[in-house]
């Protein structure tokens, strides 16, 4: 089983771009959407090799938002993690699959002057909490754009961003504390170096020269490590300011 993610920036823009031609070559049967920006109305029938599609868009227009384009028929599926602070911008998508739950995970931002900080530090507590009730029933797959950098080979320049967005303390012991609660982050199973990043900033051409950061993961529980057979960044596809990473499991 193939899965990727992608954070595409707006789903309409890509479309105009013809951002998904790669698709058929990398032929995955769960594509996992993040920051789609739209309602699915506004985008029509996309995708037919993917029989179901999910959507989870934000309550403000053109804002945020999940979607899950998949092959295969969710057994179950919930928007949000039944909290009012968090429900409304459509940043959670969990798709009920009969081996493992796989959660969609747009993470909020915690911008750039970190006045969103306390929130976004609410939100990761609030959402390992949401994965841990869902592990009690089966293991779970989380991907998405998760708005950090863990450490420091996950970005061109560490020291200039320590208390930047996606790389202060706070928000890298969050992703350390998902990681310690039992997830595994599947990149860095089969990669160790640094240079291998998934968002780049589009104003300073920052990806022609590499500079960028890893904020875009797939994470499994620990039970379902024997299955994971491959974890990749797919940095040639253009189309956003992020590239698509995925998985293949062994199920």
């Amino acid at each position: 089983m193939k899965l990727l993610s992608w954070n595409v920036n707006g789903l309409r823009a890509l479309l105009r771009k013809g951002g998904f031609a790669f698709l058929p070559d990398e032929d995955p049967d769960l594509l996992c959407l993040q920051e789609v920006r739209a309602r699915p109305e506004q985008v029509g029938s996309i995708l037919p090799d993917f029989s179901f599609q999910y959507w989870n868009p934000a309550e403000r227009a053109g804002y945020s938002g999940t979607a899950c384009y998949s092959k295969l028929e969710a057994l179950e599926v919930s928007r949000g993690m039944g909290e009012a602070d968090h429900d409304g911008e459509g940043r959670l998508l969990t798709l009920t699959f009969p081996d493992f739950y796989l959660v969609n995970v747009y993470t909020p931002n915690a911008q750039r002057d970190l006045r969103r900080l306390p929130y976004r530090q609410k939100w990761d507590l609030d959402f390992r909490a949401y994965l841990l009730h869902l592990e009690k029933t089966k293991p779970v797959v989380f991907c998405g754009d998760l708005n950090v950098a863990h450490r420091e080979i996950d970005l061109a320049h560490p020291e200039a961003n320590r208390l930047n967005a996606g790389f202060t303390d706070q928000e890298r012991r969050g992703f350390s504390k998902h990681l310690a609660a039992g997830f595994i982050d599947t990149f860095r199973e089969f990669c160790t170096e640094g240079g291998r990043y998934t968002w780049w900033s589009m104003p300073t051409r920052a990806r022609e020269r590499n500079v960028g950061w890893r904020i875009d993961y797939f994470c499994i529980s620990k039970i379902l490590r024997p299955a994971l057979s491959s974890a990749f960044i797919l940095p040639q596809i253009m189309g956003s300011d992020h590239c698509p990473v995925g998985i293949t499991l062994d199920l």
